[in-house]
C-alpha cells in the first residue's frame, strides 16, 4: 500500500480537511474534521485543567526586538519565520514576526507578572495557530506552514527541582493523552544537536507510521534559566534575594490527529477510536419505506442521543452505499435495523474494521453499546502497540549503514561522534529511550542507553 496516497485519500474521503486552499502548506478544516479536532483537543484541555494549568491567549504578532532577545532561539527558528513589514502601504517602524512559537511573546509578560516566590509556579497554556516557513515537502497535518492546532504549555518555577518535576508531570499528561487516542509512542531524550533551541534538554513522543517512518507527536523541554535570564523573569525568594525562574514548555500539534488517522485504518479509510469519533454510532435502516423500521430507528436514536454521538441515516439510498459512506468517516459502530431485527426484538451491531455482526437485545442497548465501544478501544490500542513493535528491529552499525524501512533499536553511549556516525547512512538518531535499558553502544562498545535510529517526517 502506498501510505502517502492512502493518507491523502483518507483525509479527503473522510471529509477531514480540504488542502486546495491557495497557500502552500495550509488547508481548511471541514465540519466533520473540525468536530474531530475539537474532541481531540477537548480531551487535552481536560487533562491540563485537571493538573492546574490555566488557559490563556497571546497575540499572534511578536515585535522583532523581543524575538531577537534570545539569540540561540532565533538561530534555530530564524529561517522559518514569517515577517510582517508593512501596515497597509506603509513600512512598519519595527517588523513583526508571525508567531512561530510563543516564548518570545509570553516571556516579556511573565517578567511583569513574576515578582515574588508566592507568584510561582505559573502553569499556562494556549491552543493557537503558529506559522513556520517550511521548506521541505509539505504534507497535510504532518508538515505544514500553518499549524492550526498548536497546544503549547509554559511554566515557571522557583527551583530546578520543581521544573524537573514539571517535566515529569508533562510526560505523564501526554502519556495519558495518547493512551486515550489509542496511539502508541516512544518517549526519548533527543540528542543535544537536535534539542529545542534554548533548552537544557528535549524529551519527545514519537510514533511510527505504517510506512515505518517516525513522527514526532509531542515535545517536552526543560528550559532551565536560559529564557528567564534573557527576558529578566526573576522573583524575590523567602530570604529576600532575587533569583531567575526555572522554566519548562511542552507542545502538541495536529500531528496527534494525523497519528490517529494514520495508525487506525484499513483499505477503506480511517477507523476512529470511540472516545474522539464525531459520530460514535450510526443507525442504518434496511428499508426507509417501511414505517415500522423507521419508527424503531427513530426510537433508538432518541434513547441513545443523550449518551452517545449518534446519527440516524434516513437517506433514500442503498444500505450498502450508506455503510461505505460512514466507514470512510471512521464511525466506530453501525446499527442495522431490518425486518428480522423487528421480528426478533434485537439490533444488528457491526464494529468498524470487522465484518462480523452481532445481535443485541433492544432492551438495555445503551449499556451493551458502551461495553462494545470500551472493548473496541482496548483492541485498537493493543493492535496499534503490536503493529509499532513490528516496525522496530534490533540493529547493529552495519544495519544503519545500509538501512531498510525499519526503525532500529540500538545502543548509544551519548557521545556526539558516535551519534553522528549512526546517521551517516541517511537515518536520524531519534534519541535515547526514557527509562530504557542499558546496552553497549553500537559504535564504540561503551556502556550506553537503548536508543532509536530511523527515517522520520
Amino acid at each position: 500500500m502506498d501510505f502517502s496516497r492512502w493518507f491523502k485519500r483518507a483525509l479527503e474521503q473522510g471529509e477531514i480537511i480540504d488542502s486546495r486552499y491557495p497557500v502552500k502548506g495550509t488547508y481548511v478544516w471541514l465540519p466533520y474534521g473540525f468536530r474531530l479536532r475539537n474532541l481531540v483537543i477537548g480531551g487535552l484541555r481536560e487533562l491540563l485543567d485537571e493538573s492546574d494549568h490555566d488557559e490563556v491567549l497571546f497575540p499572534t504578532l511578536v515585535p522583532r526586538d523581543e524575538f531577537m532577545v534570545e539569540e540561540e532561539h532565533v538561530e534555530g527558528l530564524g529561517e522559518e519565520v514569517y515577517w510582517v513589514t508593512k501596515g497597509g502601504s506603509k513600512d512598519l517602524e519595527m517588523p513583526l514576526a508571525l508567531r512561530p512559537t510563543s516564548e518570545t511573546s509570553m516571556y516579556p509578560m511573565l517578567s511583569l507578572w513574576v515578582r515574588s516566590h508566592s507568584d510561582l509556579p505559573i502553569k499556562i497554556y494556549q491552543i493557537v495557530s503558529v506559522f513556520r516557513y517550511e521548506t521541505k515537502h509539505t504534507r497535510p497535518l504532518i508538515r505544514v506552514r500553518e499549524l492550526t492546532t498548536f497546544k503549547e504549555a509554559h511554566t515557571a518555577h522557583a527551583s530546578a527541582e520543581n521544573a524537573e518535576a514539571q517535566v515529569g508531570e508533562a510526560i505523564s499528561i501526554y502519556s495519558n493523552f495518547f493512551d486515550r487516542l489509542c496511539v502508541p509512542y516512544l518517549i526519548m531524550k533527543r540528542p543535544d544537536w537536535d534539542k529545542f533551541p534554548g533548552a537544557l534538554y528535549t524529551i519527545t513522543f514519537d510514533t511510527i507510521f505504517p510506512d515505518r517512518r517516525s513522527v514526532q507527536i509531542g515535545t517536552v523541554h526543560n528550559l532551565g534559566q536560559n529564557f528567564s535570564r534573557s527576558y529578566d523573569i526573576k522573583y524575590e525568594n523567602k530570604e529576600g534575594s532575587w533569583e531567575y525562574a526555572y522554566q519548562t514548555c511542552y507542545g502538541i500539534s495536529e500531528r496527534a490527529i494525523a497519528a490517529v488517522i494514520a495508525i487506525h485504518g484499513d483499505t477503506t479509510g480511517m477507523i476512529l477510536p470511540p472516545r474522539i469519533a464525531p459520530v460514535q454510532i450510526v443507525i442504518v435502516p434496511v428499508d426507509v419505506n417501511d414505517p415500522t423500521i423507521m419508527e424503531t430507528c427513530g426510537s433508538e436514536e432518541k434513547e441513545l442521543k443523550d449518551e452517545v454521538r449518534i446519527e440516524f441515516d434516513e437517506r433514500d439510498i442503498r444500505p450498502g452505499a450508506k455503510y461505505y459512506y460512514w466507514e470512510r468517516r471512521g464511525v466506530p459502530l453501525r446499527l442495522e435495523v431490518g425486518p428480522k431485527e423487528i421480528e426478533s426484538g434485537e439490533i444488528t451491531v457491526v464494529r468498524r474494521g470487522e465484518k462480523k455482526r452481532q445481535k443485541m437485545p433492544i432492551e438495555g442497548l445503551t449499556k451493551s453499546l458502551e461495553k462494545v465501544m470500551e472493548e473496541m478501544s482496548a483492541d485498537l490500542r493493543k493492535k496499534a502497540w503490536d503493529e509499532m513493535e513490528k516496525r522496530i528491529r534490533d540493529g547493529k552499525l552495519e544495519d544503519l549503514a545500509n538501512p531498510k524501512d525499519y526503525i532500529y533499536r540500538v545502543g548509544w553511549c551519548g557521545k556526539e561522534d558516535c551519534g553522528l556516525k549512526m546517521e551517516e547512512g541517511g537515518l536520524k538518531l531519534l534519541g535515547s529511550a526514557v527509562n530504557g535499558k542499558k546496552v553497549k553502544c553500537a559504535v564504540c562498545g561503551d556502556e550506553g542507553m537503548e536508543s532509536y535510529v530511523g527515517r522520520s517526517y
